[in-house]
């Protein structure tokens, strides 16, 4: 009569062996997880966030700057945008909307950019003769000229000073002119573009605007341009 054999058991030592592996793929699959969470986050952050705080910034400033033109200021030094941050002016582009004013400070940093436009100090000042110069975010930080693409010539830029509107009329849309960031002529006096393509009328002693900002929704090293000339300046 065959006798009916035991199953042997799994030998201790093998079972053993096989934890730390076990505990190792968890450990590098929670990794994983947290690693994608953080990446979301970030995500997040970067497109709402961001914009969440940069749109309090620019009320905050534009407070700052209605109080110092009340005080008899010109040029107010402003909560944010960074330590002895400075502004003067706020911009309003109709076709963006009717409630769309955002303060213009001076210099294009990181901190003045959270909180606005900047103005390249390298250019002239609104409303004199020569190009003045503007930087502004188009994704993330409040994004003020996201919509730049949709721009086109003959739309009005207006800025607002303690005691003048300066009326701007575009003369090229907002996505006729992209260049690399280091396209320094479109800041020129009077710009002139090397490749023959778009620019301002190639008359001396106009007073232009320019806007400039990323030429795509993220990151790229180019540069979308529009220009414009002063078509009006009034007293407020």
């Amino acid at each position: 009569m065959l006798r009916k054999q035991k199953t042997p058991a799994p030998a201790r030592g093998r079972r053993r062996a096989l934890r730390p592996k076990s505990k190792l793929v968890t450990a590098i699959g929670m990794l994983l997880i947290l690693s994608g969470v953080c990446l979301l986050g970030y995500v997040g952050w970067e497109f709402w966030g961001t914009n969440w705080v940069s749109q309090r910034k620019h009320q905050a400033v534009k407070d700052d700057i209605v109080q110092g033109w009340e005080s008899g200021e010109e040029l107010v030094e402003v909560s944010e945008g960074g330590k002895g941050a400075k502004a003067g002016a706020i911009v309003r582009i109709p076709s963006f909307g009717d409630d769309y004013a955002v303060p213009i400070l001076e210099g294009t940093s990181d901190g003045v950019l959270a909180a606005g436009y900047g103005h390249f100090k390298s250019s002239a000042k609104v409303g004199q003769k020569g190009n003045y110069a503007l930087a502004a975010h188009r994704v993330t930080h409040g994004e003020p000229l996201r919509d730049m693409p949709k721009l086109d010539p003959g739309d009005e830029v207006i800025i607002e000073t303690r005691d003048y509107l300066y009326t701007y009329v575009l003369d090229t849309g907002g996505e006729d002119l992209t260049v690399p960031f280091t396209a320094g002529w479109v800041l020129d006096r009077l710009p002139t573009n090397p490749d023959g393509g778009v620019q301002p009328e190639q008359t001396k002693g106009q007073r232009l605007i320019t806007l400039t900002t990323c030429s795509e929704i993220f990151h790229t090293d180019n540069r979308l341009v529009a220009f414009g000339h002063l078509k009006s300046k009034t007293r407020k």
